[in-house]
């Protein structure tokens, strides 16, 4: 029975015990027993010697005859009646008015709020250790044991990242046959430490081990350690491999550990105390003088450079596995994964669809297939075709299309040009990405965008791309200021504006790209900055060289936008045509700014179906955005 179960039975027995309660204590009641008489009839049975003994209570009388039998009757204020009923011998008692309520009831009922009070409190401890269903559960694990009923995952069910599936190979062996490693006197690693961004497949992959090696499998967060008393976090740790030793051999997976794992005495203050202490004790338990074979922890962050050297240090966290975003063959077996249970038109190709995918992640690109199941079904339609891929590619990266949005004809206008201007200097510039679409329907928070796509996977950029992308970045704004004027520009660059300010400052204080600043790094990148980003982190430097690196990013982004200006004013023919162009359809491909730049007519096929916002249309592709009004920027090497 599991514990909701168990919940509804316990009260259901509560409230039994209540109502038998109430029946047992509940005064007897004499009313059916009992014949009511006149006050009258009663006076003239006492005159008689009739009565027994009376019982007053207020107003109200009950009492017996002679001859056995009850009765009761309700008095008037009659000062002379208790004289009258001792004259003739009556038995008479007093009890205050109404209470007719058993002795036993009423001090169970005085009892009742201190009652409630101690059941509210524990109810309280419970809610807020969780300790296993015990009110005083305080250092008690909270690891889940996950079994084949949560399903089981191999290492058939993680693609794109085989790199990391070998390195983890080793682990699988030894927890299958450990004499096979230990005839040789080698040791298996206790801790190995998942390393990558989110979304990657760390703790799919950490799962697939246990599916391989067909052993227990702990799962629990690095923020379950953490607890409002002190001690318990180490406690927890203590249960945590307590548990482990029981059902050796096993794995302990650790989501998060930079919660719980961050650089000792870092921080406001010296650090946290209660999270050292936790910390010091998971060290103690991976490599102490109590030995925990068989037990393998395995941990998973996107920021190891918070962690502590201890955890990383041989006998710990002592094997590091990278697992990156997947390349464009990775891709492709990710989406057949995730495209199993779904059923697919003819025409789709998850080869193309990874090539148009660069840089995503597993869950992205899981949440790709999802959005295409779902805008097909929405449609009506009973396979997903290529075309619905499209359109999600298009709403994972750019966000839906806001065409209820209304915009005058000025602005449309001057998006266009806006636009027309990034997508010209990027056909030009020849360190540019290809232009896969241009648009001026509102996505997001953007009036418009111009993606790229690159032609392979990227992992550095040259300065010469860096640049040229400069250039292409303040396109727009160019644009806007070449066709109406300094005095008639937008903020529709703010977007803009910002990329290029970080791209231009991180060449120059990060990536020793300025020959005035020279190979020199003016960021601090050995402590965290404000807010936990690197970017804000900058080395104390004098105020001359501050002086010098502004002066400097203005001087990059002043000649990128001189360029951009230039190329705009030699092509300003092609720049209407293009602005033109996508008044007139909106959204333009790569291949048709090409047809609308010679002079040629655009052809479109009618779409039959309808899309979600009831207007017909060209289906929108999807492509990695690149530089545009509000849109993402580009992937620049961290």
């Amino acid at each position: 029975m599991n514990n909701l179960g168990r919940n509804i039975a316990l009260w259901v027995v509560v409230a039994l015990f209540l109502v038998v309660l109430f029946n047992v204590f509940q005064p007897t009641n004499t009313q059916d027993n009992s014949s009511e008489i006149a006050y009258s009839s009663f006076l003239n049975e006492v005159k008689n010697n009739q009565v027994q003994s009376v019982t007053i209570a207020g107003h109200d009388i009950t009492g017996t005859t002679k001859d056995g039998k009850s009765f009761e009757t309700y008095a008037p204020a009659d000062q002379t009646l208790v004289s009258k009923l001792t004259d003739a011998g009556v038995n008479v008692s007093a009890k205050p008015e109404g209470d007719t309520m058993n002795p036993l009831l009423r001090a169970l009922l005085n009892w009742a709020p201190m009652l409630l009070i101690l059941g509210v409190w524990i109810f309280f401890m419970r809610q807020m250790q969780g300790g296993g269903g015990r009110a005083m559960g305080f250092g008690k694990s909270r690891a889940r044991l996950l079994t084949e009923k949560q399903g089981r995952v191999t290492f058939e069910d993680v693609a794109g990242i085989d790199e990391a599936k070998d390195e983890l190979q080793e682990i699988v062996d030894f927890l299958r046959d450990p004499q096979k490693f230990q005839r040789l006197g080698g040791k298996i690693p206790k801790g190995c430490l998942l390393v990558g961004p989110p979304g990657t497949g760390k703790t799919l992959l950490a799962r697939a081990i246990a599916g391989e090696a067909n052993v227990p499998f702990f799962s629990i967060s690095g923020s379950d350690f953490v607890e409002m008393f002190v001690g318990v976090g180490a406690s927890r740790v203590r249960d945590m491999f307590e548990q482990g030793k029981k059902n050796a051999p096993c794995i302990i997976f650790i989501d998060e550990i930079d919660a719980v794992g961050r650089h000792r005495g870092a921080g406001l203050g010296g650090g946290n105390d209660e999270r050292e202490q936790t910390l010091n004790q998971m060290l103690v338990e991976m490599d102490g003088f109590e030995s925990n074979e068989g037990v393998i922890l395995i941990a998973a962050t996107n920021r190891p450079d918070v962690l502590d050297q201890a955890l990383l240090r041989p006998g710990r966290f002592d094997r590091q596995v990278v697992v990156p975003n997947p390349d464009v063959s990775g891709r492709e077996k990710i989406l057949k994964v995730h495209m199993r249970k779904v059923p697919l038109a003819s025409d789709v190709d998850a080869k193309v669809i990874a090539r148009g995918t660069p840089g995503f992640s597993g869950a992205d690109l899981a949440n790709l297939v999802n959005e295409a199941a779902l805008h097909a079904a929405r449609i009506g339609k009973r396979v997903v075709a290529m075309a619905e891929f499209e359109f999600a590619k298009d709403k994972v990266m750019m966000g839906s299309e806001r065409r209820s949005m209304v915009m005058s004809d000025d602005e449309k206008k001057m998006t266009a040009y806006h636009e027309g201007g990034h997508a010209l200097c990027s056909i030009t510039l020849p360190e540019c990405d290809p232009v896969h679409k241009a648009t001026i329907i509102p996505r997001g928070r953007a009036l418009g965008m111009v993606m790229s796509l690159p032609e392979g996977d990227r992992y550095s950029m040259s300065r010469i791309k860096l640049l040229q992308q400069l250039i292409m970045a303040m396109g727009g704004r160019a644009a806007e200021e070449l066709v109406f004027g300094p005095d008639k520009v937008s903020n529709g660059a703010s977007g803009d504006i910002k990329m290029a300010t970080d791209t231009t400052r991180r060449m120059v204080t990060e990536w020793g790209m300025s020959e005035k600043l020279g190979m020199v790094s003016y960021v601090d990148g050995g402590h965290e900055s404000f807010m936990g980003h690197p970017m804000g982190g900058s080395k104390s430097v004098s105020e001359a060289t501050a002086r010098e690196i502004d002066d400097e990013v203005r001087k990059i982004i002043d000649h990128a936008y001189a360029e951009a200006k230039r190329i705009l004013t030699e092509r300003r023919d092609d720049l209407e045509r293009l602005a033109q162009g996508l008044l007139e359809y909106e959204t333009l491909s790569g291949d048709e700014i090409q047809m609308v730049l010679r002079g040629e007519k655009i052809t479109r096929k009618v779409v039959d179906e309808p899309m979600p916002d009831n207007r017909r249309g060209s289906v929108p592709t999807a492509t990695q955005p690149d530089v545009s009004s509000g849109g993402v920027g580009p992937a620049l090497p961290a």
